[in-house]
């Protein structure tokens, strides 16, 4: 059979960003007969012992509750399932000295979902045919978020400005505000904290003043916090959430050791709420009870707040230091590679400055070298302008073992070298 498809239906029935070339790895690591692979490209977080239990803890609490029936048996409000909703009010409101109501928070299936709500309530073609943009204020961002909005040429990004440390082979993203443009034809703007793919996390001051932009045309300012405090708290440096004003803080329970049960929560005014709340009714009406259950007792007794601070941000803040030391020891200190600062998340952002090849063909080599990492260029969504800089980067996973993540660095700096070398003899 061969549907017909829409205009949508065309534009959501292919793959963007990593999804496209996750077809490539699967086939990779199926068709290696023998050939052992080291792969640097999982999303996946690690299944840590200490976490599971956790879940398992409360899944049996569950269980031998009265309240089973009712969580899963039963339709609930399209807002969220209620006790879940008091927990993150109450923890939220003791932690961060708010003063949060029920309706000020929404839970959806994955904060991923959140996200395609705003792009479309927000974003895209008004009813006078007014095209408002989706702004990412810093690229490179989540490569998700090129397939959130039904009107493509509605995302824009922008280029940042780069702080280099040239002998230390380090350097950070930084938002330039000289060229960041937030006005009447923006509908929303998006960005993450701690950032997938790079580990970069935006100073409050420059949250405020990218939310200060917005605020006067009531715009909804989207931090996606899927690797902020308070869980899963994979930020490495101090990082302080904000609330309050046109900010919505979207989380998500997938790095807390949930990603099975798509569990997003977004934390903003009212009003926004119930738009976002309106749009996810027409589409799923609510998000997983169960994971909501089991949930709220994991945030009510504070163990999760607890674990993800002892145990979670540690495992990574490890792998990250892996991966920098590695690294410094292995590549050429005479080549200009940079390594983003670890500053949170599951992932670590090299840049090969003048890489004579483009990142696809980077990924190829370490492929050839026995090691699996993610070209670039996938992560820069809404960035449509001509920039060397996007085919010049590769996204590491830390989710491998230390012994895993050093070899695999290893192999990749003598293919950076080679590739280098080789370049500047022709």
């Amino acid at each position: 059979m061969n549907p017909h498809l829409t205009q949508f239906g065309e534009q959501m029935s292919h793959l963007t960003g990593v999804r496209a070339i996750m077809k490539d790895i699967i086939e990779t690591l199926t068709a290696a007969k023998g050939q052992e692979f080291i792969n640097l490209s999982a999303g996946n977080p690690v299944i840590l012992p200490e976490v599971e239990q956790l879940w398992r803890d409360s899944t049996a609490e569950l269980l031998a509750s009265p309240d089973y029936g009712e969580v899963v048996c039963r339709y609930g409000s399209s807002q969220g399932y209620q006790p879940f909703i008091d927990a993150v009010k109450a923890d939220f409101n003791q932690r961060y000295g708010l003063n949060l109501s029920d309706r000020n928070i929404l839970i959806s299936p994955g904060s991923q979902s959140i996200y395609f709500y705003a792009a479309n309530a927000f974003g895209g073609r008004t009813d006078n045919g007014e095209l408002k943009k989706i702004i990412l204020p810093l690229s490179p961002d989540y490569t998700g978020y090129g397939g959130v909005t039904l009107i493509p040429e509605a995302l824009m990004a922008y280029k940042p400005t780069l702080e280099v440390d040239e002998p230390m082979h380090r350097f950070k993203y930084r938002p330039d505000f000289s060229q960041l443009a937030i006005d009447e034809t923006t509908g929303c703007v998006i960005f993450s904290r701690p950032c997938n793919p790079t580990g970069n996390v935006l100073s409050n001051e420059e949250v405020r003043k990218i939310a200060d932009l917005a605020a006067p045309y009531d715009l909804p300012v989207l931090i996606d916090s899927a690797y902020a405090p308070p869980y899963p708290a994979l930020n490495f440096t101090e990082m302080t959430p904000i609330f309050g004003g046109n900010i919505v803080h979207c989380m998500s329970l997938s790095k807390a050791g949930l990603p099975g049960e798509r569990i997003g929560i977004a934390i903003g005014d009212q009003r926004i709420i119930e738009v976002l709340q309106s749009f996810q009714t027409n589409l799923c009406i609510h998000s997983s009870r169960y994971g909501q259950a089991i949930a709220a007792r994991a945030i009510a007794s504070g163990a999760l707040g607890a674990i993800a601070e002892t145990v979670i941000r540690p495992h990574y803040q490890k792998k990250f230091a892996v991966v920098e030391n590695t690294l410094d020891e292995a590549m050429p200190k005479d080549l200009p590679w940079f390594l983003h600062r670890g500053e949170g998340a599951i992932f670590s952002w090299l840049w090969i400055k003048d890489l004579p090849i483009c990142d696809w063909d980077l990924y190829q080599e370490i492929k050839k070298a026995g090691a699996i990492v993610v070209p670039g260029s996938s992560f820069f969504p809404g960035l449509n302008e001509d920039w060397p800089h996007k085919t010049q980067c590769l996204r590491i996973s830390l989710t491998a073992t230390n012994e895993e993540i050093a070899t695999g660095m290893q192999r990749l700096a003598k293919v950076v070298q080679k590739v280098c070398q080789t370049s500047s003899v022709a």
